[in-house]
């Protein structure tokens, strides 16, 4: 049989299968490829641990107490150490019961004060976000107000100019009635002064109406 000295050859893919954990997270999740290597296999869980209660194991009142003396270099001996065990464990439950109980209290009562100055903090921001909606409906019916207004002041100033300008127009008719009415007027006594010129009796006769009526 022959020996050689060879040079073993390792594996690449080997190498590159090695995994090296550098902190927890590392481990949660060499775990988790472990899981889903064979996801058909059961998972065991463990249940939460259920706290022993000694009250039921260990009567609330001890008749036959023993002393530390008692069954001393006797059988009796481990019976007092077993009795002093169980008491131990006892008063151990009742303090642990009452810090747990008083844990509890304070839990309970950080709750309500966290929910009472959550509910005072919602009730501030309620009412302000009333009071807020409040003024903008404020403002909205006070700005409906002005344009009203506004509105009603220049329709008043319109209809004023629009009177204003009739009564213009009405006077520049007048005006103009009157003028065409001097004119003819004065253009037919201009007729007539021709035609008395003409007529010397027709200017008599109305220079002795005159007279006549002034007379009158």
């Amino acid at each position: 049989m022959e020996i050689r000295n060879e040079v073993k050859t390792v594996d690449k893919d080997f190498e590159k299968k090695k995994f090296v954990v550098r902190n927890a997270a590392d481990v949660q999740r060499a775990k988790l490829e472990k899981l889903m290597k064979n996801p058909e296999k059961p998972v065991i869980i463990p249940e939460h641990p259920k706290e022993r209660d000694f009250s039921s194991a260990i009567p609330s009142f001890v008749r036959n107490v023993m002393g530390s003396s008692a069954g001393a270099g006797s059988g009796e001996f481990h019976v007092y150490r077993h009795l002093r065990r169980k008491e131990y464990a006892r008063q151990k439950h009742i303090q642990e019961k009452s810090r747990a109980e008083e844990l509890n209290d304070e839990f309970q009562q950080k709750l309500e004060q966290n929910r009472q100055q959550a509910e005072e903090r919602t009730a501030k921001k309620r009412a302000k976000r009333l009071k807020k909606k409040a003024k903008q409906k404020q403002a909205g019916r006070g700005k409906k107000a002005r344009k009203e207004q506004e509105s009603e002041e220049s329709d008043e100033s319109e209809s004023d100019e629009e009177e204003k300008q009739e009564a213009e127009v009405e006077g520049s008719k007048d005006e103009v009635e009157g003028n065409v009415v001097t004119s003819v007027e004065e253009d037919s006594k201009a007729v007539e002064a021709e035609a008395n010129k003409d007529n010397p009796e027709v200017e008599g006769n109305s220079s002795k109406q005159e007279d006549d009526q002034v007379q009158e």
